[in-house]
């Protein structure tokens, strides 16, 4: 599961190691909504492993899903990591068995931190598909510790990371526009790239207004929506600062390492 993370790499290294290139897949789903310097870093992370990539690509964007489904992803549903990403994984899945006669395994990048996601996969991959798909995550199962992939891509492999790690973002996801993160993350993306935020503020309006829906991205607040923004206006009255050091109770989706 190639998501243009770092500990997904690092774990396509160890499974390539330790299998062989020849009996593994770099696999990426694609949502179009990736920083183009995601697509920079897989490629040399899958030419340093002396392989190519596998693509797949629902041809929709999240904002079409959204359209398509008439619900605005937010941080508790996210039909576009549904449709974009577990369901292209599934039917690739089932095309290894039925055309390649292969049983596939999946390897994610997860760490100790996340062993709660680490499970929610487990079980689903093993109801979801017409038959049981074994998951492993080397990084919880074959270290005791956490260990610094960044370091260990950068220093040892020589090849830069993504932008968004150097720019301060948690993960890489859809170059910030990731309808699971949180208002850390919203706060963090505002800081810097105020752009990118104002083309979700106006996806979000546009939907409200589209479908005449009291709907936001980020969680209720009074019990009441609390829009892209209204949160804007709320930093810049506030200060961005002081909301970037909010925990989030999010994670980004599914395939995200």
């Amino acid at each position: 599961m190639f998501s243009g993370g770092a500990s997904s790499a690092f774990v396509a290294h160890h499974m390539v190691q330790t299998y062989g290139k020849e009996n593994c897949i770099l696999f990426f789903t694609n949502t179009l909504w990736e920083h183009e310097d995601n697509y920079r870093f897989m490629h040399e992370v899958a030419d340093y492993l002396g392989m190519e990539i596998t693509y797949r690509t629902d041809g929709r964007t999240p904002e079409q899903v959204f359209y398509d489904y008439r619900y605005m992803g937010n941080s508790r549903l996210a039909k576009c990591s549904e449709e974009l990403k577990v369901r292209q994984t599934v039917i690739f899945l089932e095309e290894l068995r039925d055309e390649h006669g292969l049983e596939p395994i999946l390897y994610f990048g997860i760490g100790r931190h996340e062993q709660h996601r680490a499970e929610n996969l487990r079980n689903f991959y093993a109801h979801v598909p017409v038959e049981p798909v074994e998951t492993r995550f080397p990084l919880i199962t074959l270290f005791q510790e956490e260990i610094d992939v960044k370091k260990i891509i950068q220093e040892e492999w020589g090849i830069r990371l993504p932008l968004m790690y150097e720019l301060g973002f948690s993960h890489a996801n859809c170059g910030g526009r990731c309808v699971r993160g949180g208002l850390q993350h919203y706060a963090h993306l505002y800081k810097t790239w105020p752009d990118v935020y104002r083309e979700q503020e106006e996806m979000e309006e546009n939907f409200r207004r589209y479908f005449d829906k009291d709907v936001s991205i980020l969680k209720t607040r009074n019990g009441k929506p609390f829009t892209l923004r209204e949160y804007r206006e709320l930093m810049e009255r506030e200060g961005v600062q002081k909301f970037l050091t909010q925990p989030d109770d999010t994670v980004p989706c599914v395939c995200t390492v």
